[in-house]
């Protein structure tokens, strides 16, 4: 289980990056499958149910929730059929800055290089500083499973849960700027 936590602290880490001005992805199920070269974490696979409502909705709350006032930068760049994004952004007491390079589409598959750089507060499974590469590679499987909702993320060890119950009945939770 702390494996699965230190995953999706990575992946919520970098996502203030990830969803500033990306195309939207294709509605349906999609494999994510996370590689880490810097951490002792195991490379992990879970898949995403989303549609249209989901994706914008994530997009528009940069991703996990962080409101883009917990960060000082979020540039993002397009050349030669790449995506790039920096951010510099503030929370739980930590600073992260982070570097994606995006190939591919939202339609049927897409791959990230990550770089990410913490420095203060810990993370589950992570130290308080320190540097993060991972890949993550991404694919468009297929309409959602039957008993699959909008939102679902089913981790490889079975473990369901929806990023929209996450963010509870009132909404997306804010994080305050710590600067």
């Amino acid at each position: 289980m702390r494996r699965y936590l230190a995953a999706l602290t990575v992946v919520v880490s970098v996502s203030p990056a990830l969803a500033l001005d990306m195309p939207p992805r294709k509605a349906g199920l999609w494999e994510l499958t996370m590689k880490f070269e810097s951490r002792n974490i195991p490379g992990q696979t879970m898949k995403h149910c989303i549609d249209a409502a989901t994706d914008r909705l994530m997009s528009a709350n940069t991703g996990g929730g962080l409101p883009q006032q917990n960060c000082d930068k979020q540039d993002v760049t397009h050349a030669g059929g790449m995506t790039i994004v920096d951010s510099v952004c503030h929370y739980g007491g930590a600073t992260t800055t982070s570097h994606a390079e995006i190939t591919g589409d939202f339609n049927s598959a897409y791959t990230m290089q990550v770089t990410t750089k913490r420095q203060g507060a810990p993370a589950p499974g992570m130290p308080a500083s320190g540097e993060t590469r991972m890949t993550i590679a991404a694919k468009w499987l297929g309409p959602c499973g039957a008993g699959q909702r909008p939102g679902d993320i089913i981790m490889s060890n079975g473990m369901k849960m929806n990023v929209l119950d996450m963010r509870g009945a009132g909404g997306v939770p804010r994080v305050p700027p710590q600067r």
